[in-house]
């Protein structure tokens, strides 16, 4: 995120106090090239696995694409520059880049935690609500667009006052606010709120009913093999997304603590050590964007066969029919998804309802219970 280039940048005047040995930049750079390439290839990868296809062009799957392609976005254009300019403390890249490389963390964090976000509203709507309509593709699409349009709005104000200053011995890029006093802490608390604090609070909200239904006890009267297999492949796809969320909460909040703190101490700033604290906090948060391809493929099937299928070629990689078939549109072939989804609600009903059949509402309590197949 940008924010930082004030209360960082204020903390050197005309000539640059943290400079480090050799080999210190030396493990720095191995450690932050490790993140821009395991979240570029990853992510990548990811994404080639949703569009090429049809099985994987999901509701669900649609916002991991978005936020695979926030996550590739934001390691490709700001975790070297990030780190380049954290550790010289000298800005080589233009006025342009200056206001972009601002501008577009908190864009691209916005669009990875709302992601996050729609997502768990979703599993929400599927899982406590299975009657209601689920989102059409372009309904999703509408939601990526807003999400986005709300991350630029968002982001704006660091685009708009980012400028570059030359000093006698270097150039700095930062945000010129109107009030340098108040307006950069004032600006992180605001973004700290709304990327950070009420996502994880709506999905905290959301995920936890969910637990509630999925692992607080099983339907009565139903010992179908069809709605076990169902209730586990439910429990693997929101277990896989709260890993996802709780990953990325653990990954910013040392950094959000840290523009706090400093906020509120600007003596910190000029810590000798607090260079080496701020290239931490930021390898941190920048590192959130290599784990998720790393968890779809350890708990996601179907993404661990493509990921198998994109390293085929290494030697202990071992592509079997299982793998090949997770990942074939099953709709096309006579035993089609939705037939099984649509008998395995028949049998799903007929098991729930058998004690109650001599009521009239029977049918419409039994439907609320079954959990929708088809995710």
């Amino acid at each position: 995120m940008a924010t930082e280039r004030d209360g960082f940048n204020a903390t050197r005047n005309l000539t640059n106090q943290f400079v480090q040995p050799a080999w210190r930049i030396a493990l720095w750079s191995v450690a932050y090239s490790t993140v821009l390439a395991v979240a570029v290839f990853g992510n990548l990868i990811v994404v080639w696995i949703i569009l090429a296809h049809k099985r994987m062009r999901t509701v669900t799957n649609y916002f991991l694409l978005n936020l695979a392609f926030s996550d590739v976005s934001m390691a490709a254009f700001n975790t070297l520059i990030n780190f380049i300019y954290a550790a010289h403390g000298e800005w080589y890249f233009g006025e342009v880049y200056c206001r972009f490389h601002n501008f577009f963390p908190v864009t691209a964090v916005f669009a990875s935690i709302y992601s996050m976000t729609a997502i768990a509203i979703d599993r929400y709507m599927a899982i406590i609500h299975p009657l209601k309509p689920r989102l059409s593709a372009k309904a999703t699409l509408g939601v990526i667009v807003c999400i986005w349009s709300l991350a630029v709005i968002l982001a704006f104000p660091l685009c708009y006052f980012s400028t570059t200053r030359v000093l006698p011995r270097r150039t700095i890029c930062y945000v010129a606010w109107p009030r340098m006093a108040d307006d950069p802490f004032m600006y992180h608390i605001i973004v700290t709120v709304l990327v950070y604090v009420l996502p994880l609070l709506v999905m905290g909200i959301t995920y936890t009913a969910v637990g509630v239904t999925l692992w607080g006890g099983e339907i009565p009267g139903d010992s179908s093999d069809n709605y076990h297999g169902q209730l586990r492949a439910k429990r693997k796809v929101v277990k896989m997304m709260i890993i996802v969320v709780v990953t990325f909460a653990l990954c910013w909040l040392p950094y959000h603590v840290y523009f706090i703190v400093t906020g509120l101490n600007k003596r910190l700033s000029k810590w000798k050590y607090i260079q080496q604290v701020y290239l931490s906090v930021l390898w941190l948060a920048m590192s959130s964007t290599m784990y998720n391809p790393i968890i779809y493929c350890c708990l996601n099937s179907r993404f661990r066969a493509g990921f198998k299928q994109v390293f085929c070629w290494c030697p202990f990689v071992r592509v079997s029919s299982y793998d090949e078939l997770e990942l074939q549109n099953r709709r096309l072939r006579p035993g089609n998804q939705s037939s099984m989804c649509t008998l395995s609600r028949v049998d799903t009903s007929i098991l729930i309802c058998s004690p109650l059949q001599e009521r009239h509402d029977t049918k419409i309590l039994c439907k609320v219970k079954v959990i929708d197949a088809c995710m």
